[in-house]
């Protein structure tokens, strides 16, 4: 059931993967939050009232018939109302969820709405965002609220001193804009700690949305022998680690392994990252792509970096939520906080936003075998790496570190490791 895509599941099913995912992910509670679909004969299908979120199975879901007929062992949610409400509003909408993430509650306790400015993608998937004032949780006037906010085309609702509820042209849909902008707001909140926060205008991110690459032409025949589909394996469960670890979010995240020569994989686009399976791959040979299938926006990038760094055998380009905290504030990331950080790391430079965009060369001539990894500011952090696990680790210790560094500022002045360790950790395992 992991594997197949969600797309081709009953909404009893849909519904179960998404709200488990959102619990496992730590934005909903066993009894808080609630998950919907309306389907082409007007049933809506909807998580159940007071049910373990940690456990639910697909005969737990309850079917509320356009008649108002209730089929399923359990009551429906008890915000059905406004559910109902913003299904008969916005006809377009096909999938609600709602739930109670902890950054967006901390938004919405503050009665403030997150700038999704802070990176690209947030101000594309989130659209505007709209705010519902405080009225009893499973009330009519708190569904008319809401109702009214999703009439004034808003497919994301702070609701004030309670938590967000989004829709969605699909459960896919849904899902990105309800992690998407928990992400935003976690950013914004780990940023703040470290430093000032600094948003994108509308030009820049119109300019990355105009960065879509121009497809390269298609092989003619592509063929997968047996080291080739060991990378396949190997790309798809690093990102379901990734993702599972909350180092990628479904919505962004890029790993491409070299195969051959120039030739690499890489994962493709506009596809859940954690519901990646090995088809999903794509070939990239002698500069062309395997027929039928679109990479990575950020294929050009890879590309050039295998190119020009032979010992480059892996690449993650992700977002991860506290060493975009140093992303957002432009504030330096000093990897000398323990030894570890600093032998896998050495320096962790920020780089300006755009220097992703083909044509640029500052991440090329930035990334070497002393600085395997750069942060490109309100973007991505990007790791490479001989393997993929240790591409993955060094992923892996760049956000630790950095989650401890954001932690320790509350605690005291940081103190980093002095030059006389650095130099005595160089010379013991670098030399």
């Amino acid at each position: 059931m992991d594997n197949l895509n969600i797309d081709l599941m009953h909404p009893r099913d849909q519904i179960v993967k998404i709200i488990s995912r959102i619990y496992r992910s730590g934005m909903t509670t066993t009894s808080g939050g609630n998950v919907s679909i309306i389907d082409e004969a007007g049933d809506i299908w909807i998580t159940p009232s007071g049910i373990d979120k940690g456990n639910l199975r697909a005969e737990d879901i309850n079917c509320v018939k356009a008649d108002g007929t209730i089929l399923g062992p359990h009551k429906p949610s008890s915000e059905f109302p406004f559910h109902r409400a913003i299904y008969r509003i916005r006809p377009d909408l096909k999938s609600i969820i709602h739930a109670h993430p902890p950054a967006l509650v901390s938004f919405s306790i503050a009665r403030v709405i997150p700038d999704t400015n802070v990176i690209p993608q947030a101000k594309y998937i989130c659209g505007p965002i709209g705010y519902a004032s405080y009225a009893l949780p499973g009330s009519e006037e708190l569904g008319q609220k809401i109702a009214d906010e999703f009439a004034r085309d808003f497919s994301a609702v702070i609701m004030e001193n309670h938590g967000t509820v989004v829709g969605g042209s699909d459960m896919k849909d849904a899902f990105q804009r309800f992690e998407t902008l928990e992400f935003c707001a976690r950013t914004i909140i780990n940023a703040k700690t470290i430093g000032k926060v600094k948003t994108l205008t509308d030009e820049q991110i119109d300019a990355f949305e105009a960065q879509i690459p121009v497809l390269q032409p298609q092989m003619a025949h592509v063929e997968h022998p047996s080291d080739e589909r060991e990378k396949r394996e190997e790309i798809t469960r690093i990102v379901r680690r990734a993702c599972d670890q909350g180092l990628m979010i479904s919505s962004y995240g890029t790993v491409s392994v070299r195969w051959r020569g120039n030739d690499f994989l890489i994962t493709p686009t506009n596809v859940l990252r954690w519901d990646i399976n090995l088809d999903d791959i794509v070939q990239i040979k002698g500069g062309k792509r395997e027929p039928g299938k679109i990479p990575s926006r950020s294929v050009w990038l890879h590309q050039e970096l295998y190119k020009r760094n032979p010992h480059i055998n892996s690449i993650i380009l992700t977002q991860s939520p506290y060493l975009m905290a140093f992303g957002v504030t432009g504030e330096k990331f000093d990897v000398r906080t323990i030894p570890e950080s600093w032998i896998f790391l050495q320096d962790v430079p920020n780089v300006p936003f755009g220097s992703h965009f083909k044509g640029k060369d500052t991440i090329l001539k930035t990334i070497s075998k002393d600085t395997p990894a750069v942060i490109v500011e309100n973007d991505s952090v990007i790791v490479t790496g001989d393997k993929l696990l240790q591409t993955f680790d060094r992923l892996e210790v760049a956000e630790f570190s950095a989650k401890s560094l954001t932690m320790g500022v509350p605690v005291g002045e940081l103190q980093p490791i002095g030059e006389r360790e650095i130099e005595a950790l160089r010379k013991k395992f670098l030399s």
